[in-house]
């Protein structure tokens, strides 16, 4: 039996150990939080499970790769909404939308009557949308709490504790997932700086993710039930700080009002600060020097692209497949 230490205990690293663990491997994850929490740049993810929005921007191994998620996150957690995502934009921004529908597939066009028979909240309040009706969304904390219970439940070891996964790789076979705290090891990885917000609004209901197109400030709310929705989120290079930017919480509170102006009653329940890590080119890496193994560069694909990193992970270590994402360069 493989015996393999994780450090970190995001999402990479419970995919990753979810992976292996079906794979007959003993897994010990070690992290130095007990259980993921705010300090976890995947405590503030969206959950959105949206290859196909993503292409508007992202390069096409997250468009292929991220086609993976649903159906792993349904088969290991039962957390997964599949209600699709809708992409809307107001009317004076409406090339948004005609450009958004350039760069990306796998949708059908809505009119202003559909868009009311898909969210009755937001009945006459735009023209026309981009319906994607095979994407899906889940609940990133609930999704966590849930693989990690069924990890533990079949017998993954958590450890809490400070650990270097170069030292632990002189004991044996290690898998460094520690997201933006690996840039002390790995040189090309950096931290882009996303602001979100938590906000409480039961007198509007949405069942799936809705995107709206700015030109400035795009945004996404996702529904979490009972009149809850994550809002968000920037994407600040080169920045780092703890707290949210009042410029940020100014524009996505009016970008909210814009989507549907009963955003203007919600509470604000939470505001998030995290940084994504990302590699130069905006995708993930899996790197191997003998008993390291370092699975990195989700940037804001967490949920999405995990499965996808944990196959290739596991495949490396059990069949000697060469994952395509692999690089060998050299920190």
């Amino acid at each position: 039996m493989h015996e393999i230490t994780i450090i970190g205990a995001g999402v990479a690293g419970l995919c990753v150990a979810r992976a292996l663990l079906d794979r007959g491997a003993h897994v010990t994850v070690i992290d130095r939080h007990a259980t993921p929490g705010p300090q976890a740049c995947s405590w503030w993810a969206g959950g959105m499970l949206a290859p196909f929005c993503e292409g508007e921007s992202a390069e096409e191994p997250v468009i292929r790769l991220g086609q993976e998620a649903a159906n792993w996150w349904e088969a290991k957690t039962q957390t997964v909404h599949r209600n699709g995502s809708l992409v809307v934009s107001l009317t004076r921004d409406k090339a948004d939308l005609t450009r958004f529908a350039r760069r990306t597939t796998n949708f059908r066009e809505v009119t202003s009557d559909e868009i009311s028979t898909l969210e009755p909240d937001l009945a006459d309040r735009f023209t026309k949308g981009l319906y994607f009706e095979s994407e899906a969304h889940l609940a990133p904390r609930e999704t966590l709490a849930r693989l990690q219970a069924s990890l533990v439940a079949d017998g993954a070891v958590f450890e809490q504790a400070e650990a270097d996964p170069e030292d632990f790789a002189q004991r044996g076979l290690t898998i460094d997932c520690r997201g933006f705290q690996a840039r002390d090891q790995i040189a090309d990885l950096r931290g882009v700086k996303g602001e979100m917000l938590v906000l409480s609004c039961p007198e509007v209901t949405l069942s799936r993710p809705i995107r709206l197109l700015h030109p400035r400030v795009p945004l996404y709310i996702v529904p979490r039930g009972d009149g809850v929705f994550m809002l968000g989120a920037t994407m600040i290079e080169g920045r780092a700080g703890k707290h949210v930017t009042a410029r940020a919480l100014l524009e996505l509170l009016s970008a909210a009002y814009a989507l549907t102006p009963a955003f203007g009653e919600a509470e604000v329940l939470e505001i998030g600060v995290d940084s994504r890590p990302a590699f130069p080119d905006n995708l993930l890496r899996i790197r191997r020097d003998g008993n390291l193994i370092r699975a990195n560069g989700l940037y804001r694909h967490g949920f999405l692209l995990a499965p996808a990193l944990a196959r290739m992970v596991a495949e490396l270590i059990f069949d000697n497949k060469q994952p395509e994402v692999m690089d060998d360069t050299a920190n």
